[in-house]
């Protein structure tokens, strides 16, 4: 068995949010020297369970096996169907388990991303829900750098507590980020309020619910404020839609610091 890769593979399924738990069960099928082969993955996200299917295959040349893509079926209610979506892994900045869950919720997330060329940037990514492949995959959609939407300046706009901490604005803009929806406290009128926010890039504003997630209006004047950066660069605007694309071998993932905020 080829220890390096082992490795190598173990570290991707740690990164892109399975944990360490698939650890024996990704070397003992890699000792059996299967062209290809499967683990399943549980986990409950918000109340809603993510049955994950990680998807592994040998190189036709070497000992080397990739991990090329994992889909999940999530199950929001006991009434709702299951939803389908795979997920392919990249040369770097893999959506992890929690963004996918995300992206399946209808929620949009902040990638770095590198295009045909090599070149890195950045954009929001959400799925089309309208917008499939021949799979059945809903493909995505990409509101990029240019497109205006300016998250920590529509944070602004809104009385939020925890904006008035420098680490917690920092906690809360990157949860926002990976597309959490976040618990927040409202201050109105001397008052504390608890509250439920997430990113919306495509209408650039902050989508709010009260504590019982139930979607809230904006008074008029909080609606402004959001909207006004819009209006200044509504000039610029580039949504781009982009078909995913499955990578045969990956880099070694980068580690990344968590954070206290919702996974």
């Amino acid at each position: 068995m080829n220890q390096k890769n082992l490795d190598y593979l173990s570290d991707q399924v740690k990164y892109t949010g399975f944990g360490e738990t698939l650890q024996a069960q990704l070397a003992e099928n890699i000792k059996k020297q299967l062209p290809e082969f499967s683990l399943q993955h549980q986990q409950s996200f918000d109340k809603q369970e993510t049955v994950t299917a990680l998807h592994f295959k040998k190189s036709p040349t070497s000992d080397m096996y990739f991990f090329n893509s994992y889909q999940v079926s999530l199950a929001k209610d006991e009434n709702s169907p299951k939803m389908n979506q795979s997920f392919y892994i990249e040369k770097a900045n893999n959506i992890t388990l929690k963004e996918a869950f995300n992206l399946m919720n209808g929620r949009a997330v902040n990638k770095d991303l590198t295009n045909k060329e090599g070149q890195l940037y950045n954009a929001w990514v959400q799925l089309d829900f309208k917008n499939a492949d021949a799979q059945g995959n809903y493909k995505l959609k990409q509101f990029h750098q240019n497109y205006g939407f300016d998250l920590e300046k529509v944070l602004s706009a809104l009385p939020i507590k925890e904006l008035a901490s420098e680490q917690d604005k920092a906690r809360l803009v990157e949860s926002l980020r990976r597309g959490n929806r976040q618990a927040v406290t409202f201050i109105d009128n001397g008052s504390e309020q608890k509250r439920l926010i997430e990113a919306n890039p495509q209408f650039k504003s902050i989508t709010v619910y009260d504590e019982n997630s139930r979607r809230l209006r904006l008074d008029n004047t909080q609606q402004l404020s959001q909207q006004q950066h819009a209006v200044n660069n509504s000039k610029n605007q580039s949504v781009k839609i982009e078909p995913d694309e499955k990578a045969t071998n990956s880099p070694k993932p980068s580690k990344r610091q968590g954070l206290s905020v919702s996974r």
